[in-house]
């Protein structure tokens, strides 16, 4: 676990548009999840000094903005206004420590990769009979729990009991997934309505529009067709992202708080995205700092709550030491004309203190991670299996050599449209630090069903401990301790 506060990037993506505009389009005025309104105008986010203060509404109503969301576990406020000069009144009022227009992240799914429509992937995984299993295709499961032989150990509960319970802030879960409905036990929606036309700010609707977070919570506590590292864990949905967009800052934090106050024993969170230290829109200063003291606050507050924290790396295949590296790709991506990026670049949440960072391994090198996968020398915690598109696809980047063989194997909608392999129904062949990062979540609610007595910090270091070492001898960048193996940390 890292103890410092450093540089960031993650497989989130930050678009221009949320920097000059608030993210999430303007909407009619509508009731959020959290009983909050949203109105037209820019959204904020705003970090107070302390606690929020007495009449907090009304001083943000004096400036010209509404209140949407409140946190006040850490003080923060997700407020929406159309003035021009909202910041500038804000000002005035010495409780506030720091107010900007809030970033949006995105899912860290490997969507650096092309479609399967461009070129001609291998992929013959066939259908299960009814009967059947798909152990024989989870090669990551395989590896970080010794071929299954960590089951027989713990598995995270008895009996239809949980003995430890792991938060998934995504895209929400299919709660009727075979694989999955004997381990869900509900959670909380946290996008508002007016999003799109399914969204009424229903604070149980925790349908998963993505399919996104269904993969991860098989990885997690698949019991069925498919396992996870835990198949008995019990699984909470804290469901941020609507079908095809991105997630606030605002919201992320409030399910952290609610997944913490719910007590679960771990969170995971496949998600992320850059918060710069200042950027200029036609030579205004900006600055991302009310995000990170909020993102900062919210990892401390469910570390303070005996939460374990588990985050994806990102896709972008940089190295997060690198901030001249990452801001350079913050201004050739996302830079515009009049837009500039300069200063420090944080990948949040991956970089934020308390959080277990997770790069991707693959099947079929130890001396190699994903060619997707972000890296760093004390930037990675541990490394855990991902997937990618094989070794040929690895040396050629031909689009026809991508063999999903290698690929992660988890469970998928049962609603929605097969993913890229039309053979396959319920089930989805993905790659990304999203991947990754559920094997050791997976792993840490497996430590606390075993040892419910350690704590966050304690459950990293077993996981650190126990990685197998592969890459250059010792901490490494590119696979931190290691590759996490949940049957080490079992028995050593």
């Amino acid at each position: 676990m890292k103890r410092k506060w450093t540089t960031l990037v993650v497989s989130s993506i930050l678009a221009v548009s949320t920097v000059m505009g608030g993210g999430i389009s303007a909407m009619a005025a509508s009731k959020s999840s959290s009983g909050g309104t949203t109105v037209p105008g820019k959204t904020y986010v705003i970090a107070f000094s302390n606690q929020l203060p007495t009449g907090y509404a009304a001083m943000i109503q004096a400036a010209g903005g509404q209140v949407v969301r409140a946190i006040p576990e850490i003080g923060g406020l997700e407020v929406r206004s159309s003035s021009t000069e909202f910041i500038t009144k804000l000002q005035s009022f010495k409780d506030i420590a720091a107010a900007n227009v809030q970033m949006v992240h995105k899912l860290s799914d490997g969507t650096v990769d092309p479609s399967a429509a461009d070129g001609q992937p291998v992929t013959d995984i066939p259908q299960p009979e009814a009967t059947s299993s798909y152990w024989d295709y989870q090669w990551d499961i395989k590896k970080v729990t010794n071929n299954g032989a960590s089951f027989a150990l713990e598995t995270g509960g008895k009996g239809g009991t949980h003995k430890a319970v792991v938060g998934i802030i995504d895209s929400g879960i299919d709660a009727n997934h075979p694989d999955l409905k004997a381990n869900f036990l509900g959670g909380m929606n946290f996008v508002p309505a007016g999003i799109d036309t399914s969204e009424t700010g229903d604070p149980n609707d925790l349908l998963d529009r993505e399919g996104h977070g269904t993969h991860v919570a098989g990885s997690i506590a698949g019991n069925g067709k498919v396992r996870g590292v835990g198949p008995n864990l019990g699984i909470r949905s804290y469901r941020v992202f609507p079908g095809g967009q991105g997630a606030p800052t605002a919201w992320i934090v409030a399910a952290i708080i609610q997944a913490a106050n719910d007590k679960v024993d771990v969170i995971n969170m496949s998600i992320g995205g850059f918060d710069s230290q200042k950027y200029y829109v036609d030579g205004t200063k900006y600055s991302d700092v009310a995000d990170i003291l909020l993102w900062k606050r919210a990892i401390q507050y469910a570390v303070n709550h005996n939460v374990t924290v588990v985050t994806a790396a990102g896709n972008e295949g940089l190295n997060l030491r690198d901030n001249k590296a990452m801001t350079d790709y913050l201004n050739a991506t996302y830079g515009s004309p009049g837009v500039v990026f300069k200063g420090k670049t944080t990948e949040t949440p991956g970089q934020i203190n308390g959080v277990i960072n997770v790069s991707s391994s693959n099947k079929w090198s130890t001396n190699s991670i994903a060619f997707y996968s972000n890296y760093g020398l004390n930037q990675i915690d541990v490394a855990a299996p991902g997937g990618d598109n094989g070794p040929v696809y690895a040396s050629t980047l031909d689009l026809n050599q991508r063999d999903f063989h290698y690929r992660a194997l988890s469970t998928w909608p049962t609603y929605l449209p097969s993913y890229f392999t039309s053979n396959l129904h319920s089930y989805a062949l993905l790659h990304g630090t999203s991947m990754a990062a559920p094997k050791v979540a997976g792993i840490a609610g497996v430590i606390k069903a075993a040892h419910p007595e350690l704590n966050p910090a304690q459950v990293a270091a077993l996981i650190e401990k126990t990685a197998i070492d592969y890459g250059p001898t010792g901490n490494d960048a590119l696979y931190g301790a290691g590759e996490a193996n949940v049957y080490n940390a079992l028995v050593k």
